[in-house]
């Protein structure tokens, strides 16, 4: 069975909402995306069988297949093809997934896995329209009836379900917004120290005004990550709870809104070595849980306990670990379900301070993952994150010696 290897991987910047990257169409920004992971290895596109773009909201200006669109964006060849994946957060997490599958089972020799998120173009749940139709189905509706915190959009609030997380594993808001606090010092720090230098692709700043969303304006470059704040413990402690009166979830400890895009390009070993290519990474194994779809966000744990048996690695044999950032308390009860040390969980901060644009976080945490792993010269890697509806996907890679 060929070894699925990792090029090169890259991310854009981070825009926050309403920010540097607003102005920017979602397929041109995944089109940067796609040019950008073939700049360092010179691989020409026509050679690129297949392109998987993860994204979450496909409506609007992410509709009608975004990968593809950005295929085409990019000025790629007419026959490379792509498809677009709705895992909820994990799109393009699984998007990595199948492409490694593909190359592993002799079905593909060159890949590229992607994906997009413009949240400030196309918000959270823009897709859910409860007037024309429910996406649940009055089946699903009835096997959860019983559950009491239906939202507005969704079988439940995911706000709602961190504040039950947080409480089952007895976390204290203080704990929360510690890690709030830590995501952003330790983002800071990787950002003052050139951390993001090799893994971020500058693409142009493009503003659009909310009030008047015909106007872009250009002007300078995005260059580094937008939603990185500098904080404290005291205005942590002053933000109200966001989604329960008496809760412990705040802004301060949950993921932002963002903008972004990310782009890994995989390819069999025996591919890699025809073309002189030097892989960064190897995908050594991955899984992917359900569980339950009312408190959803547990899955990280279930997912990461089966990849570590499918992988016959333990966890303390784990350099680094990228843990999506989706809420505080959601990195915190996998950490002290399974004994992680944080001190190599989420090292150069996550979504609570980068952003978390949907569908391109989980091409985005690879690629931080990757750089660090080699820049530390660590051997494994193990990237999780949590997706609506009660899944999770986890991967295992090992940096190339």
């Amino acid at each position: 069975m060929p070894d699925a290897v990792i090029i090169d991987v890259v991310r854009t910047p981070r825009g926050k909402r309403n920010g540097q990257l607003s102005g920017w169409h979602p397929v041109d920004l995944a089109a940067e995306a796609l040019k950008g992971v073939l700049i360092p290895s010179g691989l020409e596109p026509a050679l690129i069988e297949d392109v998987y773009m993860g994204c979450v909201t496909q409506v609007g200006a992410q509709s009608c297949n975004v990968g593809r669109n950005a295929v085409l964006a990019a000025g790629w060849p007419e026959v490379v093809p792509a498809t677009t994946i709705d895992r909820q957060c994990g799109s393009s997490q699984q998007a990595i997934h199948f492409a490694a599958q593909s190359v592993m089972a002799a079905a593909s020799d060159i890949i590229v896995a992607a994906g997009v998120e413009c949240m400030s173009t196309v918000p959270m749940f823009s897709s859910v329209d409860q007037n024309l139709a429910d996406p649940y189905g009055p089946l699903m509706r009835d096997r959860y009836r019983d559950c009491d915190s239906y939202g507005d959009k969704g079988l439940i609030q995911q706000g709602i379900a961190a504040e039950v997380i947080a409480d089952q594993w007895n976390l204290r808001r203080e704990d929360l917004d510690r890690y709030g606090l830590m995501s952003q010092e330790r983002a800071a720090l990787a950002r003052d120290l050139g951390y993001f230098g090799d893994e971020l692709i500058p693409v142009a700043a493009r503003r659009r005004d909310p009030s008047r969303p015909e106007i872009v304006e250009v002007g300078g470059g995005a260059t580094t990550d937008e939603g990185i704040r500098e904080t404290s413990l005291e205005k942590l402690a002053d933000l109200k709870p966001a989604f329960a009166p008496e809760g412990k979830v705040t802004a301060g400890n949950s993921s932002q809104i963002a903008d972004g895009a990310a782009a890994c390009l995989i390819m069999s070993d025996e591919r890699a070595k025809s073309l002189g290519l030097q892989p960064r990474a190897i995908v050594r194994e991955f899984a992917v849980v359900g569980v339950d779809p009312v408190s959803m966000l547990t899955g990280p744990i279930a997912a990461t306990r089966k990849l570590l048996s499918r992988a016959n690695v333990r966890l303390d044999q784990i350099d680094l670990f990228e843990v999506n950032e989706a809420f505080a308390c959601v990195v915190l009860a996998w950490a002290k379900e399974l004994g992680a040390d944080l001190r190599r969980v989420n090292v150069n901060g996550g979504g609570i301070s980068l952003g978390h644009p949907l569908g391109a976080s989980g091409a985005a945490l690879l690629a931080t993952l990757v750089h660090e792993l080699e820049r530390r010269g660590g051997r494994y890697g193990l990237l999780t994150m949590c997706e609506a509806g009660g899944m999770a996907n986890a991967m295992l890679i090992e940096r190339f010696a």
